[in-house]
């Protein structure tokens, strides 16, 4: 076995909650880029742009930042889960919709 033996007090070492300093920095980074390459609507601009260019990416990166909590009624009822995939293009600050390049006038068309 190795390490301190069980019941001695720790010693050394990170205090509890300290943040990795790595950690940190490429997340200050990964932000700054997706600020600079947004242009003048920042990190949403750049978000804006990766939900049309790609749009299954886009959808697992939301399903991480919403929460997602079923309650269980103790009724033993049957939950369905829809979900539900739209193509809802977003407007510039004129209201004008704001299409990919890729996308024809008669919709999707293939390179």
């Amino acid at each position: 076995m190795v390490g301190r033996p069980k019941g001695t007090p720790k010693t050394g070492g990170r205090k509890k909650g300290t943040p990795n300093k790595i950690s940190s920095a490429l997340k200050d980074a990964i932000l700054e880029a997706a600020e600079r390459a947004g242009g003048e609507d920042g990190i949403v601009g750049y978000l804006v742009v990766q939900a049309l260019a790609n749009p299954s990416a886009f959808m697992s990166l939301l399903g991480k930042v919403l929460p997602m909590t079923i309650a269980d009624t103790g009724q033993n009822e049957e939950t369905k889960i829809v979900i539900e995939e739209r193509l809802v293009w977003p407007e510039d600050k004129n209201g004008n919709i704001i299409k990919p390049s890729w996308w024809g006038d008669d919709g999707f068309k293939m390179a």
